[in-house]
């Protein structure tokens, strides 16, 4: 099936050929009716199948773009999806030729320059629960008319941290309104919680069992949490990838591992929820663009980012659940492309690449580094 098959929108179906697409995956062919007709919908599909446009080409159909009202607010968990997001619509509506607008609403932003932005009436809003409901109750979004609600990432949206706040959004919000989750993974927790969210909603999932493109190779390399950072620049070296994701478990960890590695010159940014809203802005573009062929970061970048050309991911510190071990080596190996995820682990840390094994039925080769390339182990 192509997209001429699926939209009825000719000035949609020539901006997806402007971004040299042309045939819907099975999230956004499934998807596709179900919103036009108003229906909620609960969808689980793996990392890089086109989430995002899986909801945004129905919406942009249904919309009327002569009417300058809020019709959809978009909740994600971060504001590097809330950029992406945001650059998307913008993007479809520019190569559409469609009058649509979307304002980017983010916690630590200036709220007086989002209240400006606002007032020149966008029909979609991107942002985080907080910031959206701070605005909400200044009468500064008119939630009255919103009649969709997509909750992105939505697994994480529903976890103790963010549901209080998504909850209280929800609230605001009319009765009858149609609600779309959208996530790569949900727990059984999760998708109660989200059943009860968004009642007699449409259920798409692909791959019961979650799985990990077989295009991403998994390796391992054993040493001492005292030589971790070591390893770390020698692998780097032994590799030396276009364009690598560096993650670890926390902010102070990463800054330390960041100053390292800027002190041996490589062109790598540090994505830190410390920084403000233009710092980090400026590091992602950069990483995105080339300038920097490295980005360091905690979990923040793990979740929905769309960097094209990432072909290696690197886990200085695994992640606990195996779900997190999903999102982070789904950086990498985008669009059918090759990708290496490798995991800098301790001899007590060997759990965890057994548990990710387990749950998605991979291989992940031991290796080690011998005279500055990697060999079987």
């Amino acid at each position: 099936m192509k997209f001429q098959e699926l939209v009825k929108d000719t000035s949609l179906i020539s901006a997806l050929q402007k971004q040299k697409i042309d045939t819907p995956t099975p999230v956004q062919a499934d998807s596709y009716k179900p919103i036009l007709d108003y229906k909620n919908i609960i969808a689980r599909s793996e990392t890089g199948s086109g989430k995002t446009l899986a909801y945004l080409i129905p919406l942009f159909e249904r919309i009327n773009p002569q009417e300058r009202v809020l019709y959809s607010i978009i909740l994600v968990p971060t504001q590097e999806l809330v950029i992406q997001i945001h650059k998307q619509v913008e993007l479809l509506a520019a190569n559409s030729g469609k009058d649509i607008h979307s304002v980017a609403l983010i916690g630590n932003g200036n709220i007086n320059r989002q209240i400006e932005q606002l007032k020149s009436k966008p029909q979609i809003v991107v942002g985080t629960s907080a910031r959206v409901l701070e605005l909400i109750k200044k009468k500064k979004i008119s939630a009255h008319t919103v009649k969709t609600l997509v909750i992105d990432e939505a697994d994480k949206m529903l976890d103790k941290n963010n549901l209080p706040l998504l909850l209280d959004v929800r609230k605001c919000l009319y009765r009858d309104i149609q609600i779309l989750m959208y996530s790569a993974s949900f727990n059984k927790k999760a998708m109660e919680t989200a059943g009860q969210i968004a009642s007699d909603a449409v259920i798409l999932k692909y791959n019961e069992k979650e799985t990990i493109p077989s295009n991403i190779t998994h390796i391992y390399v054993v040493t001492t949490r005292r030589e971790k950072m070591e390893t770390l620049r020698s692998i780097c070296n032994a590799l030396k990838p276009d364009k690598c994701m560096i993650f670890i478990n926390t902010q102070y960890d990463t800054n330390e591992a960041y100053q390292k590695l800027l002190y041996h010159h490589y062109k790598i940014e540090n994505l830190s929820g410390e920084q403000n809203k233009l710092e980090r802005k400026n590091a992602m573009e950069r990483f995105r663009t080339g300038k920097s062929n490295y980005l360091i970061s905690t979990d923040i970048a793990s979740r929905g980012l769309h960097i094209d050309d990432v072909d290696t991911v690197i886990n200085v510190n695994v992640p606990s659940e195996p779900k997190d071990y999903l999102h982070r080596c789904g950086r990498c190996g985008r669009n059918n492309k090759k990708g290496i995820c490798i995991s800098i682990v301790t001899e007590n840390e060997l759990e965890h690449i057994k548990a990710y094994q387990k749950a998605f039925g991979i291989n992940i080769i031991k290796k080690k580094l011998y005279k500055g390339i990697l060999v079987k182990g």
